[in-house]
């Protein structure tokens, strides 16, 4: 059996005419087996982050944000169906857990809280869609992502089993097809052995879709977006941004690796391993043709802007004095690895170790308190990090400027610059 692999994001089910949007592409693939895998509405999962923040910090002001969020998604079911009661009590038992779970006083782990509390966002877009879709005319199978998505209990980044997952996920979509030709999950979560919810990671939902895809060899994965396809730079800061049509996966895994926001970096690698094509197309244009990352040759040298805001550019020197040498460098990354933050570029010399990383919050933190007690360390806050692919003269003044450069590194393909 043939399957195809559709993901929406937030903002391709935002509100009610969005998820409207959602129901013509569907209806343009009558004949066709689809895994439809959906994530949070709109600002949702920033929204239950903020709900989370309140549990832990401000817990007098979670019942009011809770209501809230309730009344957002009970109005577009209703802008939705005319009588959408069969929806709302549907959601209304969601928001009951929910409670639930914020009346419990908070773990001693905040990334456990979290994976237990945003995922809602998911639980409820499905949901409601899910409702919507049967009501007007596309008969589909609601499947939990946490029962069959098997990972780890890393949460906030769950490692998936891909094995189990692999069983798991043949053994639902055999069973939900078997009452029509949609499926419609989450993206973004899964669950431990232990039946605890976890998340895959911020924007997970693309990993979603190629975890599903690699599990049943599907014929293809197709990411439904507000932009054209796969573009050249961000549109909102190049205006000029191109479309790239077609790009082989090691392309587009070092756009995703620098940065690149279209597509989540762990989305590639399974998808590879099959030789499914990724297709990026237009949520608002659905005939056209947009573009595909395929096992073919690079046909074009046009630069690729990535800018990633909110960096920190820490700088290491050991106490003692001594070189940044091969003992060093492993208790830095040891460190790094043990906390979970990210090197986005690097640079050593012989008494310095400089690293440009996400803003990770308290992990950062604490990761830095660490490496204190044996180095020295500076930073700069925040920072901007502008990498570029195929770069030449006239693409580099056209990102950086004069700009003040902190830290600039270049390689045959890629320039990259941490700047003010």
């Amino acid at each position: 059996m043939q399957v195809k692999v559709f993901k929406f994001g937030g903002a391709s089910v935002k509100d009610a005419p969005a998820i409207e949007n959602l129901y013509q592409i569907m209806r343009l693939y009558p004949d066709d087996t689809v895994i439809v895998v959906i994530s949070a509405m709109g600002k949702t999962t920033n929204f239950l982050e903020k709900v989370l923040e309140a549990y832990h910090q401000r817990p007098e002001e979670v019942p009011a944000l809770v209501d809230e969020l309730q009344r957002q998604h009970e109005q577009v079911a209703e802008q939705l169906v005319p009588d959408p009661g069969s929806i709302v009590d549907s959601l209304r038992q969601l928001f009951r857990q929910l409670r639930e779970r914020l009346s419990c006083a908070p773990s001693q782990n905040y990334d456990f809280d979290y994976d237990q509390i945003v995922s809602f966002g998911e639980l409820l877009s499905t949901t409601l869609i899910s409702g919507y879709l049967n009501i007007a005319g596309i008969p589909n199978t609601w499947l939990d992502a946490r029962r069959v998505i098997r990972t780890d209990s890393t949460f906030r980044e769950g490692r998936v089993d891909w094995e189990t997952s692999a069983r798991q996920i043949q053994d639902a979509v055999a069973a939900g097809f078997g009452k029509g030709r949609v499926v419609l999950t989450q993206g973004f979560i899964g669950g431990t052995a232990e039946n605890l919810t976890t998340t895959l990671g911020r924007e997970g939902s693309d990993y979603s879709a190629a975890i599903i895809a690699h599990s049943l060899d599907a014929e293809s994965v197709t990411i439904w977006k507000d932009v054209p396809g796969l573009l050249n730079a961000d549109p909102k800061r190049f205006p000029d941004a191109v479309k790239l049509d077609h790009i082989p996966y090691e392309e587009a895994l070092e756009l995703t690796f620098y940065g690149a926001s279209v597509i989540h970096p762990k989305t590639l690698k399974p998808l590879q391993n099959k030789q499914i094509p990724l297709y990026v197309k237009s949520f608002f244009h659905p005939e056209n043709e947009g573009s595909v990352i395929t096992n073919c040759r690079l046909s074009t040298g046009v630069p690729s802007y990535i800018v990633k805001d909110g960096q920190v550019l820490l700088t290491l020197f050991p106490k003692d004095f001594s070189f940044m040498g091969v003992e060093n460098l492993s208790d830095v990354f040891t460190q790094l690895a043990n906390y979970r933050v990210k090197i986005n570029m690097m640079q050593n010399s012989a008494l310095s170790l400089s690293i440009c990383t996400d803003n990770v919050g308290e992990r950062l933190k604490i990761c830095v308190d660490a490496l204190k007690k044996r180095y020295k360390v500076k930073y700069n806050d925040p920072v901007q990090l502008i990498t570029i692919r195929h770069h030449t003269p006239e693409s580099v003044e056209k990102a950086v400027g004069d700009r003040k450069v902190l830290m600039r590194q270049t390689s045959r393909a890629t320039i990259q610059f941490v700047v003010k």
